[in-house]
This record gives C-alpha cells, sequence and structure tokens, in this order.
C-alpha cells in the first residue's frame, strides 16, 4: 500500500497551505526529496519494502553519491564537488588521529574478540555513565544498567521506533528536522512521521523563527489523531539540527509535561551537545534536569560522530531507566552491535580525564574545536551578509540555515530543487529545505566545519550561482512583471535573521552595528534602492 501511494503521487511541489490541507497519510509518505516517483521502476528482484527502501536510496542520496563520484580534492581533483550538506566536522582530524593513535588505545584481550553483553561491554557502559554524568550535569550518578551502546543514532532511532510503535503508527516531530531520521523509523518498523510545521513568521506566541511550542505540538497530535493516526512518542533535537536552536530549560519542560499529558514517549536526540561553540549560549540536557516529568518514557541519545569529529566510527548510546525499552532495543542491538577493539577505544577516549574533569576533552579537544568551529561559522556568516543573504544565527552544531527565497521566483519546492541541482553543477553540495520537510520553500542547510580553503571556494561558487540567479530574475521581471507569492518575507528576513539571540529586536535600534550593515547590504544590492532611497529620506 505504501508502494503504490508513494509511486502514485507527484514531485514533491508546492507551498505550506498545500502541503497542510493534503491528508496526513499522505504527507507521511511523502518522503522523496530528490526524485520524481513516477519515474521509479518497480523491480521483481525486491518484495515491497525492498522496493521502498530501493526509492530511499535513490532520492535521498543523488547528492552524496554525486559527491563520492567527484570529490574535490586540492592537489587531484580541484574542481570536484565541495561538500557542505553531510553533517561532519572535519575541522579536528589532527587532534583526534593523534589521540586514537596513542599506546593506550591498542589494546587487544580475548574479551575484545568475543561476542559481548548485546547492551555493550560493561567497561564502556560504565564509562558512558560517568561522561554523561558529568558533561550533562546529571543532579546524581548515572547507571551503567540503563545505558545501552549501538553503532550510531541511526540505528537508535530504527530500534526505538521499532520497539515503541506498531507497523503503521507514528511519531510526532517538529519541521524542519534532520531528514534522515524519516528512513531509520520507517524502513525496519514501518513507523511514519506525524509533522508539526514551523514556519519563519514572528506571529502570536513564536518570538523567534521556527520556534517550537507546546500550542504547535497539541495541534500537530489532534490533526493526526483525528485522521485515526496513533501518535506513540515524540522526537526532540537539542541542539536542533538543522536550525542550531538550543531550548531552554523552561522549553525542555513544557515539551515533556506536553508528551505526559498524552502519554507520550520522548525521544531526546542530543547528538551535538559539545558542540556549542560560544559563550554565549548554554546547552541544557534533559538528562540534567532536577525531575523528569515521566522518566519511564524518556530516552537520551548521545553519540560521538558530532562532538569528537569521528562520523565514521559508528557509535552511539542511549539512556533510559525503562528497563522494558532497554531490554527490547538491546534485543536488536544483536544486528546493530559496536565491535569489541572500537568499544575500548571510545571507553579510553570518554574516561581521559584528570580529576574531577576530564583533562584532555576540556583543555586540550574541546577548547580547541569550539575555536575552529566559532572561526568557521564566523567567517561563512559575514560572507553571507556581505551577500546580503539572510540567515539564523545560532551558536551550536555545524550547520547555519539560509533564506534562499528571493531567489525563487514562484517561490515552490520545484524552484528550490532547481537552484539545489544548480548548485550541485557547481560543484558544491548543500542540503535543500524539502529534505528537511521544512514547510516554506527556499531555506538551505550549509555546513560550515570545514577546513579554511574548502570554506572559501565553496562560497565562492555559491556567490556565483546566487549572482547568475538574480540577474536572471531581473531579466525575467523586465520581460513579465509578476506578484511573488511569498507573502510576509520581511517578517522573517530583515531584522530577526540576522540575530543570534532568542529574544529578538522589537525596534531597529536594539539592532547591533552587524546586523544593520547586513541589512544594509541586503538593500544595496537591489538595482534602484539608492535612487529611491535619499540620504536624506533615510536620515
Amino acid at each position: 500500500q505504501a508502494l503504490s501511494e508513494m509511486t502514485g503521487m507527484g514531485g514533491g511541489g508546492g507551498d505550506l497551505q498545500e502541503m497542510r490541507a493534503r491528508p496526513l497519510s499522505e504527507r507521511r509518505v511523502d518522503m522523496h526529496s530528490f526524485c520524481n516517483p513516477s519515474d521509479f521502476q518497480r523491480s521483481p528482484y525486491l518484495s515491497a519494502r525492498g522496493n521502498i527502501a530501493n526509492i530511499f536510496r535513490g532520492s535521498t542520496e543523488e547528492g552524496y553519491k554525486a559527491y563520492h563520484a567527484d570529490k574535490y580534492d586540492e592537489d587531484k581533483n580541484p574542481n570536484g564537488i565541495i561538500n557542505f550538506g553531510t553533517s561532519e566536522n572535519k575541522l579536528c582530524f589532527d587532534l583526534m588521529s593523534k589521540r586514537l593513535t596513542q599506546t593506550d588505545m591498542n589494546l587487544m584481550e580475548p574479551p575484545l574478540l568475543q561476542y559481548p553483553d548485546w547492551k555493550g561491554h560493561m567497561f564502556l557502559r560504565e564509562e558512558v555513565a560517568r561522561f554523561l554524568t558529568y558533561y550533562c550535569k546529571a543532579p546524581a550518578p548515572l547507571k551503567a544498567e540503563n545505558v545501552i551502546v549501538l553503532n550510531g543514532c541511526g540505528s537508535l532511532f530504527s530500534a526505538l521506533a521499532t520497539v515503541l510503535c506498531d507497523p503503521g503508527e507514528a511519531v510526532l516531530i517538529a519541521t524542519p528536522f534532520y531528514g534522515g531520521i524519516t528512513q531509520s523509523v520507517f524502513l525496519y518498523g514501518n513507523v511514519k512521521l506525524v509533522y508539526a510545521y514551523l514556519d519563519s513568521k514572528i506571529t502570536g506566541t513564536s518570538t523567534r523563527p521556527f520556534q517550537l511550542t507546546v500550542e504547535k505540538l497539541e495541534k500537530a497530535l489532534q490533526d493526526a489523531r483525528a485522521e485515526g493516526v496513533t501518535v506513540r512518542a515524540l522526537i526532540l533535537l537539542n541542539p536542533q539540527n538543522p536550525l542550531g536552536d538550543i531550548y531552554s530549560l523552561s522549553e525542555l519542560r513544557d515539551y515533556l509535561e506536553f508528551a505526559k499529558r498524552h502519554e507520550l514517549h520522548v525521544i531526546v536526540d542530543e547528538i551535538y551537545m559539545l558542540s556549542v561553540f560560544d559563550e554565549s549560549a548554554t546547552f541544557h540536557s534533559v538528562l540534567g534536569m532536577d525531575r523528569l516529568p515521566d522518566p519511564q518514557r524518556t530516552h537520551v541519545m548521545w553519540g560521538i560522530s558530532k562532538d569528537f569529529a569521528v562520523s565514521g566510527i559508528r557509535f552511539g548510546t542511549l539512556y533510559t531507566e525503562n528497563q522494558d525499552v532497554a531490554n527490547a532495543v538491546a534485543s536488536l542491538c544483536y544486528f546493530h552491535g559496536v565491535c569489541g577493539p572500537v568499544q575500548h577505544k571510545v571507553a579510553q577516549l570518554l574516561r581521559d580525564r584528570g580529576e574531577p574533569a576530564p583533562y584532555w576533552i576540556n583543555q586540550v579537544y574541546l577548547r580547541a574545536n569550539h575555536a575552529r568551529l566559532k572561526a568557521a561559522h564566523t567567517y561563512v556568516t559575514d560572507e553571507l551578509k556581505t551577500l546580503g543573504v539572510p540567515f539564523l544565527n545560532r551558536n551550536a552544531g555545524f550547520f547555519v540555515w539560509i533564506d534562499f527565497r528571493k531567489y525563487l521566483r514562484t517561490g515552490t519546492f520545484e524552484e528550490e530543487m532547481l537552484l539545489w541541482r544548480r548548485f550541485l553543477d557547481n560543484k558544491v553540495l548543500l542540503s535543500c529545505g524539502k529534505a528537511f520537510e521544512c514547510s516554506e520553500p527556499g531555506w538551505f542547510r550549509i555546513i560550515f566545519a570545514d577546513k579554511t580553503h574548502r570554506l572559501q571556494l565553496g562560497m565562492q561558487r555559491i556567490r556565483k550561482v546566487l549572482e547568475e540567479r538574480e540577474q536572471e530574475i531581473l531579466a525575467e521581471e523586465k520581460e513579465q512583471p509578476c506578484q511573488s507569492d511569498q507573502d510576509g518575507k520581511a517578517d522573517s528576513t530583515d531584522e530577526v535573521i540576522f540575530v543570534s539571540r532568542h529574544q529578538e529586536p522589537t525596534c531597529a535600534s536594539s539592532s547591533n552595528l552587524g546586523d544593520l550593515i547586513g541589512l544594509l547590504q541586503q538593500q544595496m544590492r537591489s538595482s534602484d534602492w539608492l535612487q529611491k532611497n535619499t540620504a536624506e529620506q533615510f536620515a
């Protein structure tokens, strides 16, 4: 049924109103972000599930496959594709390669070459518990028996969806969100996602762009239930990918209380918790709360791929006080285990502590990593300001959420896809908003955690595409003037996108100098602005 629905649908265009008007059952199977399923040929060699998995691979990995076939290399392939689409930290290979090749990492004992407890070796689970106790600021020591180890957080999402939901049931999540979660929960468990749509407008209880509120969660949940959809859980990403938002303690408590009222499990993904690179921003872990509203339904995920810049080492961990959930997930660890030698290396990495805190992690690695992330973020955001491109200015993760809506003349997802392909044709891979189920066409995610020479060349290629597109739009408007259907764009571009704090300005005088410069540069790029706005009028 799911296969016939997917192959019978259109190409995923339209706008927010059209998307929200469609039944939830259709929205939840509209998972093709990069292909038109009408072009899909069903394979006689695969089951229905196999054909769906084939659609996923063909649709979500087009850019990723193109990149691997034509990787940029400064010496061997200088005209290759620069990858600003995959969320990896490429700034700390020197630090991590040195640490992972030190002598204490190279232990080889019989237990490491034998079948482990499927939850993970106890020595590793104890180190994970101590590590999370320290960095999550837990009010009491966390327990090793509540820790489970798998080969990455994608496997954790898959396992949790399978043990918490029956086939055809759903999990609630706010959009935009990391799109890999869709296939993680669907391919094995046949679990769907119900979306709480966030948008960039500052209205009502929303005091910042794409703000998650309990009201939006309530509406999405009630809409799903009205259509007979059973929702079993809520997924929270904190820090949020792709927005970079960090939830306050009061927000976290509100979300958890909402879930408790409706008897929903809460899966909290804190994979970027140590990648908050500015001292002005404070991360609050769910595990650091004095009291969880519903501890038996609260499950926290973390891994080393992002915070320790080792995405090639597949390691993720789950902390849950619910032993029924832990045991059910552990039964699936047989398929998703971490090999013994890697468990030893991860334990050594996490225990690298001098009392009372991890010495190398705090004094060497995190200090350098945060400085490098901040410098790379500053470079990319300064370039965006020079281009007059609005963006969300946050201080966590490896990404900037960018507003390219002014480069879409009609404001559709088809046009967004054309712009995405144009970037790829110009040898720079970005992620478009449709891949994150964003409700507004024109938003893109760029990864900035990369070396300076690649950032510079990648931004040059982006600038070239945008300047060409700007000239094309001007020419089109002269030939055929039309009214843009992107109403209310100024709500989210002029003042608020350049602002880093959650408290948005209420008047122009509260904007800082950098924000005003970015706004002025954006205005001056339009052809007739200086003619229409004299210095006297502006004063």
